[in-house]
């Protein structure tokens, strides 16, 4: 399941959620890893533009890879703004082993930052500025590789 929000994520409201609603599926393992908007180089926070059909495309990939091992994957992830110590993203794994989980939470950590059509923004004095030295572009997207 991919989900996005507008602005920061409720942290223990979503992962209570995604708990609640595996609990009775039988996986012996529930991996989440969450995302935090630290303090670094003068920014109040950060922003976010998804574009959110090659989201939906990567994110299903992603899903059936899971299924062939086992395995579920969740995803929460921000839209705007998303200001310092605050949330902006929660990836869960569950399987019935715990090193499929370990190993794909990781996998799929790494893959998103890669891979994923989201721009990031920093916020200062109140102004959104492109965050391009700590952007990635998208590997056969063309225009869209560029991020800018």
């Amino acid at each position: 399941m991919l989900y996005l929000y507008d602005g920061s994520l409720n942290v223990p409201e979503i992962l209570k959620e995604w708990y609640e609603q595996e609990a009775t599926s039988n996986y012996g393992a529930y991996i989440p890893f969450v995302g935090t908007v630290r303090s670094e180089d003068g920014i109040e926070g950060l922003s976010f533009d998804i574009y959110e059909p090659i989201l939906n495309s990567w994110f299903a990939a992603w899903q059936e890879r899971a299924k062939a091992k086992g395995a579920v994957i969740k995803m929460a992830h921000s839209k705007g703004d998303v200001m310092l110590h605050e949330s902006s993203y929660i990836a869960a794994v569950f399987s019935p082993k715990r090193r499929v989980a370990l190993e794909f939470i990781d996998e799929f950590v790494e893959d998103f930052k890669a891979s994923a059509p989201i721009w990031k923004y920093d916020l200062k004095n109140g102004k959104r500025v492109y965050a391009l030295d700590r952007s990635t572009a998208i590997s056969g997207s063309g225009l869209l590789g560029v991020r800018k």
